[in-house]
């Protein structure tokens, strides 16, 4: 019996720190400043060496900015209501297209079937969220605590 590889829909470990990491400096972009590799890696609990590759990655891809110095770090290169996270997903992941047998049995054709389905679901929710939506939902849980401690 061969078993189906079916693409997860949960975020890969490199994608999980690089929304992290996004989420931080979109907090921080009303303020204007950057935020260096090691605050970030210091909230978000993300090893540094491997947050700082990410944020390479995400300044190549466009979706950053960086300044060196003892005042410099890393801010987004544009507003977070315009990056979507589906942007963020190709960045770090590249697009990626269910794999399918050159002669599938009727069975694996209709779990190709639905293996695309589920990723244009994906695609379509990620290219509808934005960092500033995901911003919005972590603001509300933080006045949702405050309110309980009050």
């Amino acid at each position: 019996m061969e078993l189906i590889q079916v693409a997860p829909l949960s975020f890969n470990a490199k994608t999980s720190y690089g929304l992290l990491a996004l989420l931080e400096l979109a907090g921080n972009q009303a303020q204007g400043g950057r935020l260096q590799v090691s605050a970030i890696a210091q909230r978000q609990d993300i090893p540094e060496r491997y947050l700082e590759q990410l944020l390479t990655s995400l300044r190549k891809g466009g979706l950053l900015n960086s300044s060196r110095g003892p005042r410099g770090g890393y801010q987004l290169a544009r507003p977070a209501a315009t990056i979507q996270l589906s942007e963020l997903l190709d960045c770090l992941e590249g697009r990626s297209e269910p794999e399918q047998a050159a002669q599938p049995s009727l069975e694996r054709q209709v779990l190709h079937a639905l293996d695309t389905q589920l990723a244009d679901q994906r695609r379509t929710l990620l290219e509808s969220t934005t960092l500033a939506d995901l911003l919005a939902q972590r603001d509300a849980l933080l006045q949702a605590q405050a309110m309980y401690f009050i």
